[in-house]
């Protein structure tokens, strides 16, 4: 018995982007760079609460710091905050269960 191997050549050149398709990725990027501007300006104002009020919504000094060392200039700190509330969440809920 015999096989033969079939190799079915695509055409896949890269396609242009329209205009539209363009200025589109242009406003996406943008809006991204802002959110992630927005969110940092944010984080620096969660550094005015004080330690009770961090700890209410799940949050430490140490969580603030470690978010702006964790993430470039470029990437969202606000990420490493969510992860860090919700396991604080989680592990304060196992411990509730626990007792």
């Amino acid at each position: 018995m015999r096989t033969t191997d079939r190799i079915l050549e695509l055409d896949c050149s890269q396609t242009t982007l329209t205009f539209s398709q363009r200025l589109a990725n242009g406003f996406a990027t943008l809006s991204s760079v802002l959110r992630v501007f927005r969110n940092r300006m944010e984080i620096n104002r969660l550094h005015e609460l004080d330690d009770k009020q961090l700890k209410d919504i799940g949050l430490s000094r140490a969580d603030l710091t470690s978010a702006f060392l964790a993430s470039t200039f470029f990437e969202d700190p606000s990420e490493h905050l969510t992860r860090s509330a919700h396991n604080r969440g989680r592990k304060s809920l196992f411990r509730s269960r626990k007792d």
